[in-house]
């Protein structure tokens, strides 16, 4: 008589952290009788993947989007699968993922904000022109909190309108964004396509005055 053995994982790999473009190997090592089935799963937001049906994983190139928990299944029928998880860590540079040019008038309160993804977190820096800007000093307060960095003016005067650079850093490099402070009348280029869409009617509309006169 042949023993049935309920399906054991007997090695598996420790969590990992490696740099996005690495070439990655999991291993996930099972016991039993019959010989268990081992497969991968990646638990990722968007439901659980299935990854692979074999006891070594291997990932080439990884991206951060396949970063988070994997999942180690050992099944044979005899009991209730046995399963493990490992944690893989993709880190990346800087991306900034948000950065709007923001009006203020005089005297009023101005916050300029800076959103960046990165793995590890990023730093960040500000700058107006080449002169970096300290916490505290010319009436401005500098907070960074996980992915988010605001530059707030608690009383904005004119010498304070212009361009500011918001740089973040972490060990794998850096990325920067230019972002401008106006005040209420200003041309700027905050991205708006409906209101240079008008503009260029405006101008059809002109020139066809002309043209018109000119009959």
């Amino acid at each position: 008589l042949r023993l049935a053995v309920p399906p054991q994982i007997v090695n598996i790999s420790s969590d990992i952290t490696v740099n996005e473009g690495s070439s990655v190997t999991l291993m996930c090592l099972a016991f039993g009788r019959p010989e268990p089935t081992v497969t991968w799963r990646h638990l990722s937001g968007k439901g659980q993947g299935f990854v692979s049906e074999d006891e070594y994983l291997e990932i080439t190139g990884i991206t951060r989007e396949q970063s988070g928990e994997y999942e180690c299944s050992a099944v044979n029928d005899v009991a209730v699968p046995d399963v493990r998880k490992v944690k893989v860590t993709v880190n990346y540079p800087p991306y900034i993922s948000n950065a709007k040019n923001t009006g203020a008038s005089v005297g009023q309160k101005g916050i300029l904000q800076c959103e960046a993804s990165a793995v590890p977190v990023a730093e960040f820096q500000w700058f107006k022109e080449d002169t970096r800007l300290a916490n505290g000093l010319e009436g401005v307060r500098i907070e960074s909190k996980g992915r988010l960095s605001t530059l707030t003016f608690f009383n904005v005067s004119e010498k304070d309108y212009g361009n500011y650079t918001c740089v973040a850093t972490n060990k794998l490099g850096n990325t920067n964004a230019s972002i401008i402070l106006y005040g209420p009348g200003a041309v700027h280029d905050g991205g708006n396509a409906a209101s240079r869409a008008a503009a260029g009617l405006c101008l059809w509309a002109a020139l066809l005055a002309l043209l018109l006169l000119d009959f």
